[in-house]
């Protein structure tokens, strides 16, 4: 079979799994504690669209219901296919930088550093907003922002960037936040219910203001790192390799590492920390379409937005009326994928 050929197959198949994630979008809407039809929720869409909705009726349904689809799980389905999407994909970009399967979003502290910046903001009770975002979002991206920046500045070496010891300076602080996030908890039990539930992740707060903030980040960062797929291809054989090839190896992992922290700090930002969806998202496509970044980019924004809000609505109505948080789901299943993942690939090399 042809390069050619396999590109249009594959990009077939992305065509339907759009339709699948779409469809599992609707899918969300219906599912929740307020018992609301299918047909229901579609007339309510529809009202909603110009040149619909003078043909659509919704004077039978209850305007409460009409709320909870409107304000808040259309947002939450939406926000939650954002973050997916740009957690998976800022996966798979990264573990073909460092060429290592075991990177992903939080590996260089980011995630670790917004909860820590979420942490300080509940402790001392901050309750402005900026941009209809919470103070502790505010905070959470900033946190992450000022980690990434320590830990570029360790690893650096004049112009150059070392992957290695760029992940060992996120990995030490990480370690650091997260100590500093256990001790203020130990001294602050009265706000550890809202540290753990945000440091666990959770989609329980969706607002139409959090898809406005989020979506320019998200669209540039994930712009950045498409871009960049040739490039990304060609450096995972080896830098050296790319050299000789024309890549600017340096200024290509600049970009989309600057592009994978700024997606990261947005999307944990949103919804807290997230573990697995930059991890395993990646591996299982890249078992399924193979290496090459311009077809496994892509099929991560669908799969990582396919995988967390099949997390999500699991979250919702796996103990009604409490809800979940979605990282406790994502890392139930993650785990045992993931392991028996490893154990596979144990038995191909043996």
């Amino acid at each position: 079979m042809t390069y050619l050929t396999k590109r249009k197959i594959y990009y077939s198949i992305l065509i339907i799994s759009i339709i699948g994630l779409l469809l599992l979008g609707i899918f969300s809407l219906f599912v929740g504690t307020a018992n609301i039809g299918f047909i229901d929720v579609c007339r309510i869409l529809a009202s909603k669209v110009p040149g619909i909705q003078k043909f659509v009726t919704v004077e039978n349904i209850r305007k409460s219901l009409a709320d909870i689809i409107i304000k808040l799980r259309l947002p939450r389905a939406i926000l939650v296919i954002m973050v997916g999407s740009g957690l998976a994909t800022v996966g798979a970009a990264m573990q073909s930088v460092f060429r290592n399967p075991m990177a992903e979003p939080g590996i260089l502290g980011l995630s670790s550093g917004a909860g820590l910046g979420a942490t300080i903001a509940i402790v001392i009770g901050l309750d402005k907003t900026v941009l209809g975002m919470s103070a502790a979002a505010v905070s959470a991206f900033c946190g992450a922002i000022a980690t990434i920046f320590i830990v570029y500045n360790i690893s650096r070496t004049g112009h150059r960037i070392s992957p290695t010891v760029l992940i060992l300076a996120g990995t030490a602080i990480s370690f650091m936040n997260s100590a500093i996030i256990q001790l203020i908890m130990i001294f602050r039990r009265d706000r550890m219910d809202y540290i753990i539930m945000w440091t666990m992740g959770s989609f329980s707060s969706p607002a139409w203001n959090k898809i406005i903030v989020l979506f320019p980040f998200l669209l540039s960062g994930l712009t950045v790192i498409l871009f960049h797929a040739r490039q990304l291809n060609i450096i995972s054989t080896g830098e050296e390799t790319a050299k000789t090839l024309g890549v600017e190896v340096e200024r290509t992992k600049k970009l989309v590492l600057v592009a994978c922290s700024v997606v990261t700090a947005a999307c944990v930002a949103t919804s807290g920390i997230i573990a697995f969806v930059g991890l395993i998202i990646p591996h299982l496509l890249r078992l399924l379409v193979g290496t090459d970044q311009r077809v496994l980019l892509p099929f991560s924004i669908v799969g990582g937005a396919a995988f967390l809000i099949i997390c999500d609505t699991l979250a919702r109505v796996a103990a009604p009326p409490a809800e979940i948080p979605v990282g406790a789901i994502t890392a139930l299943f993650g785990s045992p994928f993931f392991i028996a993942l490893l154990v596979k690939g144990k038995r191909s090399v043996m």
